[in-house]
């Protein structure tokens, strides 16, 4: 397999920070949002990889480390590689940086789902 990777920046906003998020109660980069900008890069690469349109992919898994704080109006680029597919499942290594380097990475899983089966399950999961 050759390297796939895909990269995705965003700048810390204010409904970036911990403290609007209600991880903590700092004005910095929660962790909630770097998860979200790592599952979104993997996303799009796992989407990339798929036979039709009829399929997408969830999440499954993420474990990460966050290591270090980026504050409000700091870029953070979030990396994702796919290093095993079995052709519906994904595994990708994650991880995220500011300018002054990484501040988290870990592990991510997708599965390939059939887009709409999967939505009619999860909006008929509580019907009697």
């Amino acid at each position: 397999m050759s390297e796939k990777i895909i990269s995705k920046t965003i700048k810390v906003e204010e409904e970036n920070l911990a403290c609007a998020m209600g991880s903590g109660s700092l004005m910095v980069l929660a962790t909630p949002a770097v998860v979200a900008l790592m599952e979104n890069a993997a996303a799009e690469l796992a989407q990339n990889e798929l036979a039709n349109d009829e399929l997408t992919t969830v999440g499954t898994m993420i474990a990460i480390d966050h290591t270090s704080p980026t504050p409000l109006g700091a870029d953070v680029t979030a990396t994702a590689k796919l290093v095993e597919t079995d052709g519906r499942t994904f595994q990708f290594e994650v991880w995220a940086e500011d300018k002054k380097g990484i501040i988290s990475k870990g592990k991510h899983t997708r599965v390939s789902v059939k887009a709409e089966k999967f939505q009619k399950k999860a909006d008929g999961k509580f019907d009697e």
